[in-house]
């Protein structure tokens, strides 16, 4: 059924001409008339009576009017309601994003997306770059933000990756430590026999893993998951740490940062990532040019 017959079944019912209904419409006398047919053989029965000067709704035209009458207030609602999504004025954005984006990155990115749009309701959830992937893939997530070195952004492959920053990586050392406040960028090699703290005992999973590539194993003394409590360790003069100069504002008193030298020095970049075969909600549309331009911001 052609919900135009719907429209102009109600117009003439409210004018009981199909020339009137016609000229509401900007359809011919006739276009009306076969329109009208068509619903009433759609219906099986009969919508309006002809008189010599005009039409009368029959029984069955005054029952199926109100059938009709409803279903075109719901597709008028289901206009509103997706011009609202398209407007940001409605809907929901579900964002995943891991620890050191979540220092300064995304919650000024998310701030700023609240302010203008407070009708799109955010969740949020922070964890591991691999398992947002995970949820993206599933339809648990709109859209994350991801890093990783360039092995493991490559092996994202279940996702539609776009660049927004790139991450280098420091080495936070004690602040009294022999090769704090140095003017030359450190090798790894050179922090070979330290004592590190870590998010794993596994260094694979973590950014020390820049270790391995330069020929080494580093010693894990302390594991810690947040930053602030590696930062904790390091100021306490326990170990040193690899941290992303994203995470470089949460610095505490007590702990110094050392540039790698450019051989050494592991970049991470940072991507947003969205669902590859699926189509991006307006909230996700929406929400991407606050995203870049808090990139700008925390790099700037």
């Amino acid at each position: 059924m052609d919900t135009a017959w719907l429209e102009v079944f109600r117009a003439v019912a409210r004018h009981g001409s199909f020339t009137a209904a016609g000229t509401e419409l900007g359809f011919t006398q006739s276009a009306v008339s076969r329109q009208i047919a068509a619903l009433e053989a759609e219906f099986g029965a009969p919508l309006f009576d002809r008189l010599p000067r005009g039409v009368r709704l029959t029984q069955q035209g005054r029952r199926a009017l109100g059938h009709a009458e409803a279903a075109l207030d719901r597709l008028s609602d289901a206009r509103r309601d997706l011009a609202a999504l398209d407007r940001l004025a409605t809907g929901r954005l579900r964002l995943g994003s891991f620890a050191t984006a979540d220092a300064a990155l995304v919650p000024r990115a998310l701030a700023a997306f609240a302010a203008d749009h407070p009708g799109v309701h955010v969740t949020h959830v922070e964890g591991y770059s691999r398992d947002h992937v995970a949820a993206l893939a599933a339809g648990a997530l709109d859209l994350a933000v991801v890093s990783g070195y360039p092995e493991q952004v490559a092996a994202y492959e279940a996702v539609e990756l776009t660049h927004l920053l790139d991450d280098p990586v420091l080495v936070a050392l004690p602040a009294g430590h022999r090769l704090a406040g140095g003017i030359r960028p450190l090798r790894l090699a050179d922090l070979a026999g330290e004592s590190w703290v870590a998010g794993s005992q596994t260094p694979e999973e973590t950014l020390i893993s820049a270790c391995l590539r330069q020929g080494f194993r580093p010693r894990i003394d302390y594991v810690a998951r947040e930053w602030t409590a590696k930062f904790g360790f390091v100021a306490a003069g326990l170990g040193l740490t690899l941290v992303p100069a994203l995470a470089a504002g949460a610095l505490p008193r007590g702990v110094a940062l050392a540039a790698l030298h450019p051989d050494d020095a592991p970049t991470r970049t940072l991507h947003t990532a969205t669902p590859r075969t699926t189509a991006h909600p307006p909230s996700v549309t929406g929400f991407l040019p606050y995203l870049r331009r808090a990139a700008g911001e925390v790099t700037g």
